[in-house]
């Protein structure tokens, strides 16, 4: 297979290249990647890893190629999404919450099977991959069957990021926080996953409000039904309900303090570890503070029925994504960053530039 192979270098430090795809296990598929979604976590990933050679790629789609010899879930042929990884036996997968899997960072964030064997190598030599259970940066990847969503005849592009990012914004509005018609809901950052919980708030009747710096996001929630501010500095009614997508540590005191009573904030965003908040407040007006992990969602349940509300045109996701070819990876980051894009994706199959 052709390969993305990520380092820490600063732009431009990836490289298409050739490797090697382990054999599946009985449980394990492979699949030829139509498409993959570039998420905020790969970056930060790849931050982490420093120099170390990595296949990240977490939000793949693609058709199933080959299967283990135990697999009876999927047929050769069948397109799924590649979610998140899980045990599928622990007490929290049995309850239907496999993001908080008592395994889940060594299933998904070790580089390697959790028996220590690897699934890429280049030149031989193997690197860090079964990232999220598949590092779908190349044209194939290795799964684990239980982590594959059959999802049809659908567009590849629109349906990967539901494998993480779409999954995340718009589980957290129907798994966690729930609102409906005459509740207000807060989205704090409309990238990705923030327009993805506005979309999903929407149609289930809720009014949406926007919290957003960059103006093309902004135009792009409001044309979705929503209103928005380019920041919590701006005048803002109560909520019932707030989003936190950004990861910053001043949000969540500032989102606190435009709820309701009793009402809720999730947050979703990888930032720093502390943040002060004001723990007498929370308690005497019956706020509620949320993590919430993959949008608490159970693959297998949830992305069957975001894929039924984009074809009912209930949830527009088509509208969020932006296409590029596997090589076009670093321009993909870079037009994210400055807002060109909302969602890229990678399409591996695209002739080169």
């Amino acid at each position: 297979m052709r390969a993305s192979v990520l380092l820490s270098r600063g732009p431009g430090d990836s490289e298409i290249v050739e490797a090697e795809l382990d054999d599946p296990r009985p449980h394990e598929v492979i699949v030829r990647i139509e498409a993959v979604g570039v998420c905020h976590t790969d970056l930060v990933t790849r931050k982490a890893l420093g120099e170390r050679p990595a296949v990240l790629g977490h939000e793949g789609c693609g058709v199933v190629e080959r299967s283990g010899t135990a697999v009876d879930t999927l047929g050769v042929g069948d397109r799924v999404v590649i979610s998140f990884a899980s045990c599928g036996s622990c007490e929290q997968c049995r309850a239907r919450h496999p993001a908080y899997c008592d395994r889940a960072t060594a299933l998904n964030g070790s580089g390697r099977r959790p028996d220590g064997s690897p699934t890429i190598r280049v030149g031989g030599s193997p690197v860090f991959g079964a990232y999220f259970g598949q590092s779908s940066f190349a044209t194939a990847a290795l799964a684990d069957a239980r982590s594959c969503v059959p999802v049809g005849d659908v567009p590849p592009e629109v349906a990967a990021p539901l494998g993480c990012g779409f999954l995340t914004g718009a589980g957290a509005v129907l798994n966690v926080l729930r609102p409906g018609p005459g509740d207000r809901l807060l989205v704090v950052g409309a990238g990705a996953v923030g327009t993805a919980a506005v979309l999903t708030a929407l149609s289930e009747g809720a009014e949406v409000v926007v919290a957003e710096p960059v103006a093309a996001r902004r135009a792009l929630a409001v044309r979705c039904g929503a209103s928005a501010v380019a920041s919590l500095d701006d005048p803002l009614a109560p909520v019932t309900h707030a989003l936190d997508t950004t990861g910053r540590p001043e949000v969540p005191a500032r989102a606190l303090a435009l709820l309701r009573p009793r009402g809720t904030l999730a947050v979703v965003g990888l930032g720093p570890a502390t943040a002060a908040i004001d723990v007498r407040d929370l308690m005497l007006r019956g706020l509620q503070l949320r993590g919430c992990v993959e949008g608490d969602a159970e693959p297998t349940l949830h992305i069957p029925e975001l894929m039924r509300r984009h074809a009912q045109g209930r949830l527009p996701l088509d509208e969020l994504v932006t296409t590029y070819a596997l090589d076009e990876f670093e321009q993909a980051v870079a037009d994210q960053r400055s807002g060109r894009t909302l969602k890229p994706v990678l399409l591996p199959n695209r002739s080169e530039s």
